[in-house]
């Protein structure tokens, strides 16, 4: 899910630089997934330097609807701009635990400033276990990297994809994000590749 109006509304990518992201995590968050979304991202996006802020952002409890049970992912979006803004990386990506919505859905895998700097995915409903399923560690890491990369380019001002397999394409559900890759399609890759493209 993107926000369609950024609150940084003059944010321009910079050309050709790397592309600093910054991972923050809000609230516990398995080291394990941290490390395997960090390697993830540089894969996808080479030009990334990622690095894991070392403080770890309270889950805002006014986020929290008790009717729904869940977290409204606007409202940690705005707390990780106060959160981070004395710091200097170029793009943050919020990772929790917590399971996050918006009101005019019910449920989101995360949400993203389109162009802008911060972004969100809930690692909640990419584990196998919320459904009555069995651990699956492997499946669970790759549906963490494929929702990192998709906010993340959300971030560099791609919108959603019409191709099924590009990650860019919208999960509205787990068999969406098991059918796509972890990669750009030709044409997404295109629209970034002066951010992504080797030095």
């Amino acid at each position: 899910m993107t926000l369609k109006h950024p609150r940084q509304e003059t944010y321009t990518p910079s050309e050709k630089s790397e592309l600093r992201i910054a991972i923050l995590r809000v609230g516990t968050v398995d080291k394990a997934v941290i490390q395997v979304v960090r390697n993830g991202l540089h894969k996808v996006f080479p030009r990334a330097v990622c690095t894991v802020v070392e403080e770890i952002m309270p889950i805002p409890q006014d986020a929290y609807s008790s009717t729904r049970k869940q977290y409204n992912s606007s409202r940690i979006l705005a707390r990780m701009s106060d959160f981070m803004e004395d710091r200097t990386a170029e793009h943050v990506l919020g990772i929790t635990d917590v399971d996050l919505s918006v009101p005019d859905l019910n449920f989101v895998f995360g949400e993203a400033e389109c162009p802008g700097r911060f972004a969100i995915i809930s690692l909640s409903r990419l584990k196998p276990e919320f459904f009555g399923q069995p651990p699956n560690r492997t499946l669970f890491h790759e549906r963490s990297v494929k929702e990192a990369v998709h906010e993340i380019g959300h971030t560099l001002g791609l919108h959603h994809c019409r191709n099924r397999k590009c990650v860019m394409f919208f999960s509205n559900s787990l068999p969406d994000t098991g059918h796509k890759e972890a990669n750009l399609c030709e044409r997404c890759h295109s629209q970034v590749a002066k951010h992504i493209s080797p030095s």
